[in-house]
């Protein structure tokens, strides 16, 4: 198992076939998140992420009430693949649901309106970084996971099914569960012309 960050980013991979094989206790990956929550740097220390943890049946309904918002909006020849997709995600432990809640960003561009149109771009960096954070640590503990985006089709639908604060806005899903498929091999840009370096002696 990877000991240290420098190779966890290595590790860290889009799994999309998962199982409910138990890799991790859902308790300790509540554990996981509730530390990424806590841990994660904000701007202004406004600490806006918000996660739903769903297991079990909640989270087979949040992928059935995706395919159901889909199924209105794919072409019926084409939804077979859609469905197959969302199964994948269904088939594993559990999904994280990522938010940001617009109400403490509201008040920070009230309380420093010089920078009240950056809040919005930093707390959007924030929750990133914190999805990477959780994504890295379940690649810690051998569990797949990859990231979703069906918002803003699935918002409401959300909000009623988990009784989810209105001021919470949903920004990614995050199936995970034991590594069904291993990903495969990735390509890299060359790092040259990507990066430039001042002042190295």
């Amino acid at each position: 198992m990877p000991g240290c960050l420098e190779d966890l980013i290595r590790v860290r991979r889009s799994v999309y076939q998962l199982s409910r094989d138990n890799v991790l206790e859902p308790q300790k990956v509540v554990e996981l998140v509730k530390q990424a929550l806590k841990y994660c740097p904000t701007a202004f220390n406004s600490q806006s992420g918000r996660a739903v943890i769903l297991f079990g049946e909640y989270n087979r309904m949040v992928w059935d009430l995706t395919a159901a918002v889909l199924k209105e909006q794919i072409p019926a020849e084409q939804f077979a693949k859609t469905s197959q997709k969302l199964d994948s995600f269904a088939a594993g432990s559990g999904t994280i649901l990522y938010f940001i809640d617009d109400k403490t960003t509201c008040e920070l561009q009230k309380k420093f309106p010089l920078y009240a149109d950056k809040f919005p771009v930093w707390a959007e960096q924030a929750n990133g970084m914190l999805q990477y954070i959780v994504w890295t640590m379940l690649a810690e503990h051998d569990t797949g996971a990859s990231l979703q985006h069906y918002n803003p089709l699935i918002d409401e639908q959300v909000r009623l099914a988990f009784d989810i604060p209105a001021d919470w806005r949903l920004t990614a899903q995050m199936p995970f569960g034991a590594i069904g498929e291993p990903a495969g091999d990735k390509t890299f840009l060359p790092l040259e012309g990507r990066y430039k370096v001042f002042g190295l002696e």
